[in-house]
């Protein structure tokens, strides 16, 4: 009888498998959709078959919507399991996210100048300029 299992740490597996055993996307088919939407890369050239067999030590730069992720291949996953168990199959150079300046409340509701809807001020200046009174 044959053995149902996954390859092992040493073999090479399908791409969109190991995105979804790593716990990268949240199905198999929405892992080929990235991937031949072209937002996959694999040591540095772009991915379009959802069949490429990756190996350990391929590095794998994913385009997500939000985020861009940059990971290095380490085993072969056997399952999709928990996050503890799937982070084994991967080791995440993904460069910390830049320091996004958090605005006060105060900061958030004033609005730069000329901005927005004209005072009446500047209407009557806006009428004075169209005006055809030579």
């Amino acid at each position: 009888m044959k053995d149902e299992k996954q390859p092992f740490s040493g073999s090479r597996q399908r791409i969109d498998k190991w995105l979804f055993f790593a716990r990268m996307v949240k199905s198999r088919s929405l892992a080929q959709l990235y991937i031949q939407n072209g937002n996959v890369r694999v040591n540095g050239e772009r991915v379009v078959q959802p069949s490429y067999n990756l190996k350990a030590g391929d590095r794998i730069e994913l385009s997500f919507e939000r985020r861009d992720v940059i990971l290095i291949v380490r085993a072969a996953g056997e399952r999709r399991g928990p996050f503890e168990e799937a982070k084994l199959l991967y080791e995440d150079l993904t460069p910390p996210p830049g320091e996004t300046k958090h605005l006060t409340p105060f900061e958030q509701a004033q609005r730069a100048p000329g901005s927005g809807r004209p005072t009446k001020r500047d209407r009557r200046a806006i009428d004075r300029l169209t005006s055809d009174d030579d």
